[in-house]
């Protein structure tokens, strides 16, 4: 089946970032690969707006590393069964702005590729992760001040919860998709239901 038209795929080489799409492997807060292959989408505005990040990331010497983009709607259901946490998650009945092909997990890295400290991981699952956390070092918050401004500049909101998840504002104009309508091929017999 062809790629959704309305999505695009996000390359290392075409966008200038690094991939690390955690939820193809084990290195996830599920254990488990949830994704069958490692790859990334995301819908032509937020793509648009990637590409504007890059941009201005690249003018003070950053670039991004990719977590997650597009997540197909059999991926926020295999991630709320697990972890049913509405905090952190979205519940599957209210449409994933990932779904969407509007959101992005990432952080920024260095010249040499190394992670700026952002205070967490990605995914972590605690208050510490909101933005505007005050028990993480200077350094982190300074980190995660750069990160919104860069990303904000670019056309995203935030998500007040994780300082990794930007989306488009009003993501809803989008639908939701399954795998098989997106044509991404991510999901199938290796996915987190049948991994536990």
């Amino acid at each position: 089946m062809p790629l959704n038209a309305n999505l695009t795929e996000i390359t290392a080489e075409e966008f200038n970032v690094e991939l690390d799409l955690r939820y193809a492997t084990t290195n996830n807060f599920t254990g488990a690969a949830v994704y069958r292959r490692s790859a990334c989408f995301l819908n032509l505005e937020a793509a648009d707006n990637l590409r504007r990040a890059v941009d201005l990331a690249a003018d003070i010497g950053l670039r991004f590393k990719l977590f997650d983009g597009f997540r197909p709607t059999e991926a926020v259901q295999a991630l709320w069964d697990h972890t049913p946490n509405p905090d952190f998650l979205s519940r599957p009945s209210n449409g994933s702005p990932h779904s969407r092909g509007a959101a992005i997990d990432l952080t920024l890295i260095d010249s040499a590729g190394r992670e700026l400290e952002m205070g967490t991981g990605f995914d972590a699952m605690t208050p510490t992760s909101y933005h505007g956390a005050r028990d993480i070092s200077a350094e982190a918050q300074r980190n995660r001040a750069v990160l919104l401004g860069v990303m904000t500049a670019a056309g995203w909101d935030f998500y007040r919860n994780e300082w990794w998840h930007y989306q488009l504002f009003r993501p809803r104009r989008y639908p939701t998709l399954s795998d098989k309508a997106a044509g991404s091929r991510m999901m199938g017999h290796a996915g987190l239901s049948e991994a536990e």
